[in-house]
């Protein structure tokens, strides 16, 4: 699959666009361990051009992460131009339009997934990005806005035509949020198109590599993203990796367990040196709070609390260290009991 000239292989796994996941730290780890593309967090085109600290902070970009995707999201034209070309300067491989987001303080404003309701507005938005950089400009979206409006057939191929080199699809509408299975019958429909001729990448429920098959094999796409499924569990991009490779989940290896208590260390180290030692920390509890290595622990709930109230490393890493010892020690899971939420 390439986008424009940038050749991503056959079937590759991309590292989905999360708010508040997706740093810098987070797509290098992604990238190492298999993730053939990565995005950037949601660049908010208003706060960009009025160059917020935090904001600008997003364009920073490890060479070792590429190919890499900078995402920017907005409801005007000329703001999102102005971004787009400072996006530019930060040399990214891609730059991508969020038209997909669904939370209120976005889709509610009229960014994001907002631009389902107003289809002129976000064709624009896109023909003046596309025409203002030199770089490819790609778009992720929904189905639509509510189940009574799933325009997305129709979309993919005016978006094309406004010269967008690659569309990726989550398989829900706004109006579902994050709730309800994707549609990836639907997210077919848009690949079986005869005039969509730009790759088509499907996005929404890969959280295994028995799923990240079938969207290949029973749906089509060209690529595919994930998203949630790797928060906390950055190694799920090395095990897709080898589904892909033997054509089946069956035999998948997952990497040692101290090679991923190692990774979930880095992220911690990595995350208090990008911020501070407090902030780091409440950063990096999203992916404590729902690692696949803390679930199915016989009455773990005390020490999951103890663990995302951890206030300094040296809590924390004491916590992760009696963890590592007993799972090492073969303490007996129940891999049927899911106690990621408390």
């Amino acid at each position: 699959m390439k986008i424009a000239d940038i050749d991503l292989g056959e079937r590759p796994v991309m590292l989905a666009p999360m708010e508040d996941v997706t740093d810098q730290s987070f797509r290098l780890i992604c990238k190492e361990l298999g993730a053939d593309m990565t995005y950037s967090e949601f660049v908010s085109a208003d706060a960009l051009i009025r160059n917020i600290a935090a904001t600008t902070r997003k364009l920073h970009i490890n060479p070792s992460e590429r190919p890499t995707a900078i995402q920017i999201y907005g409801r005007e034209v000329e703001p999102m131009v102005e971004a787009a070309r400072m996006v530019e300067e930060a040399h990214p491989d891609v730059l991508d339009i969020n038209f997909g987001c669904p939370v209120k303080k976005v889709a509610g404003k009229g960014a994001g997934a907002g631009m389902l309701r107003d289809i002129p507005k976000m064709l624009e938005i896109t023909r003046a990005v596309v025409k203002a950089v030199n770089i490819p400009v790609t778009v992720k979206t929904r189905l639509g806005w509510d189940h009574e409006h799933k325009i997305i057939v129709d979309l993919a191929e005016q978006l094309q035509d406004c010269g967008i080199a690659a569309l990726a699809v989550h398989g829900r509408t706004r109006s579902q949020m994050y709730n309800g299975e994707a549609d990836w019958e639907m997210i077919a429909r848009v690949k079986e198109n005869p005039r969509l001729h730009i790759p088509l990448i499907g996005n929404g429920d890969i959280t295994t590599p028995q799923r990240l098959l079938d969207a290949f094999n029973r749906y089509g796409v060209d690529g595919v993203m994930v998203g949630r499924a790797a928060i906390g569990n950055p190694w799920i991009f090395h095990e897709m990796k080898q589904a892909l490779k033997l054509g089946t989940a069956d035999g998948v290896e997952p990497l040692p367990l101290a090679e991923k208590f190692a990774i979930l260390r880095r992220q911690i180290d990595e995350s208090i040196d990008r911020i501070d030692e407090y902030r780091g920390i409440l950063h990096i509890r999203r992916h404590l709070a729902v690692s696949q290595l803390f679930k199915g622990i016989p009455s773990f709930r005390p020490t999951r609390i103890a663990m995302l109230r951890a206030n300094t490393k040296a809590e924390l890493f004491a916590i992760i260290d009696s963890v590592e010892k007993m799972l090492a020690e073969g303490v007996p899971v129940e891999p049927e009991q899911d106690l990621s939420q408390i």
